[in-house]
């Protein structure tokens, strides 16, 4: 039967996006030669980054700390390690928002970029990858796009510099999208026209843009760009995904920590879980997370109706009310449907002047 699940599906219905505190933890892994094995180390502060790293590796650590993320959560392999395999083991293990593998070749990024996809839909872990020049077509990878980097003198490749990327989304607010970000040590990058920075996003890839004063992030997007009906527009919005992410791990950690096997099954107790995740959405809106008066949760009718069918045959489950079918015994299965409008950063400005 495996274990108990709680399966919580994030249906858009509209275009939004969606805010926190700076919250978020960045997990970094490096091949390094001072270990033998994959060893995790707790970094929050550059004097915590462990002495026996490679002047290279210390600089990706760093530049992860740049964003504020709320801690790092450093996974180190041999340097001599041929894959990422044993890292990949021990992240599955480890709770984090973005992740990042400075340094990675590109003989690895498919590979990793598959992990990555697995987490979010097989292993219901919602984390956002940055990977360079990653074509991966989904909302839980970030394709750094930008290679020739400049940091004064020091020049890096999309590769080297993913650290810095996932650093700055995982220490944002949820109010605040990467969109137009300023990389203030970033010195130049290859110039872009409006036109081919335009194609480039569209393409699902971030980009770094030199307005002519400074460099920035283009706009905040993820890979994703083939839109279906289960997943629309906003999964391509890194400000969406990471509320997404967000709501969807609070609520799940939530049902799986204090009602899994804990709280009987009874129509009275699904209504006050009902009551908490509501009371959950309207904090969020008071925040300015989501669009006030447009969250709620609810049995979904759908769902506990052709599950009773399965039990008392369909002929049985057409005599009864509304009510009989909400408040019927669906022994362990909880059916919930819930709708969810983040709000949006504010990233086009139309402005018509009338003389």
């Amino acid at each position: 039967m495996g274990l108990p699940s709680v399966t919580i599906e994030f249906k858009q219905k509209a275009s939004g996006a969606v805010t926190q505190g700076a919250a978020g933890t960045l997990a970094l892994v490096l091949k390094d030669a001072s270990v033998t094995e994959a060893k995790e180390y707790k970094v929050f502060g550059i004097e915590e980054i462990p002495a026996g790293l490679s002047a290279d590796n210390r600089a990706y650590v760093e530049q992860g700390l740049m964003g504020l993320p709320k801690e790092v959560k450093l996974v180190v392999i041999p340097a001599a390690a041929t894959d990422y395999n044993k890292a990949l083991d021990l992240l599955e293990t480890l709770k984090f928002n973005v992740v990042a593998f400075p340094g990675v070749a590109e003989a690895d990024v498919t590979a990793l970029s598959t992990w990555s996809k697995s987490m979010f839909a097989n292993k219901e872990r919602r984390i956002l990858t940055v990977l360079p020049n990653a074509a991966a077509d989904h909302p839980a990878v970030v394709n750094l796009a930008t290679d020739h980097i400049e940091v004064g003198t020091k020049k890096y490749t999309a590769s080297q510099y993913t650290a810095r990327i996932a650093g700055l989304i995982a220490g944002l607010p949820l109010t605040v999208a990467p969109t137009f970000q300023v990389l203030n040590e970033v010195t130049n990058v290859p110039k872009l026209t409006k036109a081919e920075a335009d194609a480039a996003v569209n393409a699902g890839k971030l980009v770094l843009y030199h307005d002519g004063e400074k460099v920035k992030i283009a706009r905040g997007v993820t890979s994703f760009q083939t839109v279906t009906e289960a997943m629309g527009p906003d999964w391509k919005k890194i400000k969406v995904v990471r509320v997404l992410n967000k709501t969807y791990h609070d609520i799940k950690d939530t049902i799986e920590d204090l009602y899994i096997g804990k709280v009987q099954n009874s129509y009275m107790n699904k209504l006050l879980l009902i009551s908490a995740i509501n009371a959950y959405y309207e904090v969020l809106e008071q925040e300015g997370v989501l669009d006030v008066g447009k969250n709620i949760v609810s049995i979904d009718m759908a769902a506990q109706r052709t599950y009773l069918k399965s039990l008392l045959g369909a002929e049985e489950v057409a005599k009864m009310k509304e009510q009989d079918i909400k408040e019927a015994n669906t022994h362990d299965q909880v059916f919930l449907t819930a709708t969810q409008r983040p709000l949006d950063a504010i990233e086009d400005v139309k402005l018509a002047v009338y003389l």
